[in-house]
């Protein structure tokens, strides 16, 4: 018998209608014709150039840069600390439409900011700066073993679809003719694991479930949201590749929704039509597929090392007839269209040119929203007397995500936040009155948060970390003087923040690592090349760029409190991963640990779960209970499970916070502990929202948007689509 925990609560219905009408007003029209101009005037190299992500300047047409590729799925992705809201499955557990269009309507604002600072420093060509953001995603989580189900809004169609629309409506503004930003729904369509096999995978759904479960959602964004953009999926839907669909791009899409906008791939969704479906033989044929079916821009993972030619695969699909050079013009007047009516381009008098300033990023107002959010994302799923605490507390505070704050962001999300708020800081910080004991975790999976700037110092002392910029000129060499030289409060790239340093460059980050307690530490490095030593010889190290997602190679070593460890690390800007100096405090012993952090407690806080780093997109992660960014098991980590079986043992009342993307098995908690609180990812005032529901601050409101099953074996297979069997129904 399956046993699980659901939850499932209406919410207030909105008016739908039937089909994407003509715009109300003539801008739409207007930003049409003036982009058919602008395309009569462009050479076929130019045409074809401005069909990928990276679309380059037209210096004579007075037309910049422009790069399609922006994030900003629950917070602005970009080169300045931006606001990070809970990831969208807390959202979702708000069941509050408002709420979500709140917070769209702030990361909007922070898109139209970054765009300002890409014009202002000239760096329009990199990723972020566009007036377009490709979000949300609403797929339906129909099964916990996906690792993006953390970035939908759940396994209710309804609630994805009213959820999204808030969402869209709050990015795009109050007029969808003229969006402040350009919304992009995905990923169209039936697409939702497994990640390993996502570029291979040929999927079959019945009519039913398209039209009752896979759908409904994207109509709603596209008829009732009126999202300007969509992006299509990487797997086959019924033979077709669903970036080459014609039953998705044409039927559906076009006929059926009136959609008027442009379509944006996956990114390299359009390669796989060639290279892993193996639906066209050839480069040339496969972007045919997709053009000829509906995709407007392809996004190519080619453009992040800056690979040239890659619009070449179009002037030979144009040579051998695959595609005529309409085709090619239908798609960049959309692209253009959009252009001018998002602002980017000028030209249309109803179109006031984008101008919100810098500083809007990362307001006081927007922190608030953001914590206001994570408290209504929070499920108190039990609690049998233990909450909330009292004042004055004793609490032994445990788990390996205790103290973290990495966990906070969930992915997609920016490395640059405002400062992250722990459960111990958030708890220090509501509960002044209470004694907080923190109990370091022994070695795990979950390990590893940024070196805070209070841990750095410069060469000659001061806080922070020397950074010298220096531009490429030719190949591999770079110039013999730093554009720039600052201190930086981090291991961090400000590159895109100013003029005098180019798209292409390194940086050379100088300066010492000063701990703040003797202990043993895990270190690693990401995104860079070099070292952190200790009289001479290194005591964590890279020798080459780490790849995207890839896991952090943590290494154990005592350090001491105060001493000066010297750094000295590279990177490069096209660089997939951020750099950073990962590390976390660790117990050699944690029963002795625990044993005497409880000893005078009151009340035992495990703060326990998952991170990004194990569930996410098409990551090289395998290890017990993960694989490929997917889950295998529904189980907490061993080592969490057992120390949870440790801490009810000493008889304290245990509470179990859970941060996590997905459903995990909570029966054991269910029997035990005196309280658990569900937390998602819950953004970067997560620690400081649960400690205010613990505290009895504010009231948890959440509702699960998910089943939360026991096991895998109550689950049907992971590649079949078919609901039968699946999600609360």
């Amino acid at each position: 018998m399956k046993r699980r925990l659901a939850i499932t609560i209406a919410i207030a219905a909105a008016p739908c209608s039937t089909a994407w009408s003509a715009p109300a007003t003539d801008a739409w029209a207007q930003a049409d014709d003036k982009a058919r101009a602008i395309v009569r005037q462009l050479t076929l190299q130019e045409k074809t150039e401005q069909l990928l992500n990276t679309a380059p300047a037209i210096p004579r047409l007075g037309i910049p840069t422009y790069n399609w590729w922006t994030e900003s799925l629950h917070g602005a992705i970009g080169p300045v600390p931006t606001t990070n809201f809970p990831e969208p499955i807390g959202l979702a557990a708000t069941f509050d439409a408002p709420l979500v269009h709140a917070v769209a309507s702030v990361i909007s604002t922070e898109v139209q900011a970054l765009h300002t600072l890409g014009r202002q420093t000239g760096h329009l060509g990199r990723i972020g700066t566009g007036l377009d953001t490709w979000s949300p995603n609403i797929n339906i989580f129909r099964d916990p073993r996906w690792g993006r189900g953390q970035e939908t809004y759940g396994e209710d169609p309804y609630l994805t679809a009213r959820l999204g629309v808030a969402f869209i409506q709050g990015i795009q503004g109050d007029n969808p003719d003229l969006p402040n930003v350009v919304a992009t729904p995905k990923h169209f369509a039936v697409h939702s694991g497994p990640e390993p096999s996502r570029h291979t995978d040929n999927i079959f759904a019945t009519k039913r479930d398209l039209e009752d479960t896979y759908l409904p959602a994207f109509r709603a964004a596209i008829v009732e949201a009126k999202a300007g953009s969509i992006m299509c999926a990487y797997n086959r839907v019924d033979g077709e590749p669903a970036c080459g669909s014609t039953m998705l791009l044409t039927d559906y899409l076009r006929d059926a929704w009136g959609f008027k906008g442009y379509v944006v791939s996956d990114c390299d969704a359009v390669v796989d039509i060639y290279a892993h479906h193996k639906y066209a033989p050839s480069p040339a044929t496969g972007v045919s597929v997709a053009l000829r079916r509906g995709v407007d821009s392809e996004c190519n993972n080619a453009t992040l090392s800056g690979q040239a030619g890659l619009g070449d695969r179009y002037k030979d699909a144009l040579a051998a007839n695959h595609i005529s050079i309409g085709d090619i013009d239908s798609a960049l007047v959309r692209l253009f269209s959009a252009r001018l009516r998002n602002g980017d381009l000028p030209g249309l008098a109803a179109r006031k040119p984008n101008s919100t300033p810098v500083s809007a990023i990362g307001t006081q107002a927007h922190s608030a929203l953001a914590l206001d959010a994570a408290v209504k994302s929070l499920v108190l799923l039990k609690n049998e007397g233990a909450l909330p605490l009292k004042t004055g507390v004793r609490i032994a505070l445990a788990g390996p995500l205790a103290d973290a704050t990495r966990v906070l962001r969930g992915n997609y999300s920016s490395t640059r936040s405002a400062p992250p708020i722990s459960v111990a800081d958030g708890l220090r910080q509501a509960m002044p009155d209470a004694t907080v004991t923190l109990i370091p975790f022994s070695p795990s999976i979950t390990d590893g948060d940024p070196v805070p700037g209070t841990a750095l110092r410069t060469p000659d002392g001061r806080p922070g970390i020397r950074a010298e910029y220096y531009n490429r000129v030719d190949g591999d060499h770079y110039a013999d003087k730093p554009a720039l030289v600052r201190t930086e409060d981090s291991i961090v790239s400000r590159a895109s923040q100013y003029r005098e340093v180019a798209d292409d460059h390194k940086v050379i980050w100088t300066g010492y690592l000063v701990p703040p307690e003797t202990g043993l530490y895990r270190l690693a490095l990401t995104g860079v090349k070099g070292q952190v030593s200790r009289d001479g010889q290194p005591i964590v190290s890279a020798t080459d760029f780490s790849r995207w997602a890839e896991p952090l190679k943590l290494v154990d070593v005592q350090l001491t409190k105060g001493e000066r460890y010297p750094i000295r690390l590279e990177g490069q800007s096209g660089v997939a991963a951020a750099p950073a100096i990962f590390w976390k405090r660790v117990t050699d012993d944690l029963d002795r640990d625990l044993a005497a952090g409880a000893q005078d407690a009151d009340v035992i806080i495990a703060v326990m779960g998952l991170t990004s780093d194990l569930e996410g997109e098409e990551m090289p992660v395998k290890v017990d209970g993960f694989e490929g960014g997917d889950r295998t098991t529904l189980a907490l980590p061993a080592d969490q499970r057992a120390f949870l079986e440790k801490a009810k043992a000493t008889g304290k009342p245990l509470i179990l916070v859970t941060m996590n993307g997905s459903a995990i098995d909570l029966g054991w908690a269910k029997d035990n502990a005196a309280a658990i609180l569900e937390a998602w990812y819950p953004g970067q005032s997560g620690g400081l929202a649960i400690a205010n529901i613990l505290s009895g601050k504010a009231d948890p409101g959440g509702r699960l948007p998910l089943t939360f099953y026991h096991s895998v074996d109550d689950l049907p297979p992971f590649t079949d689509y078919s609901m039968e069997g699946r999600t609360y129904r």
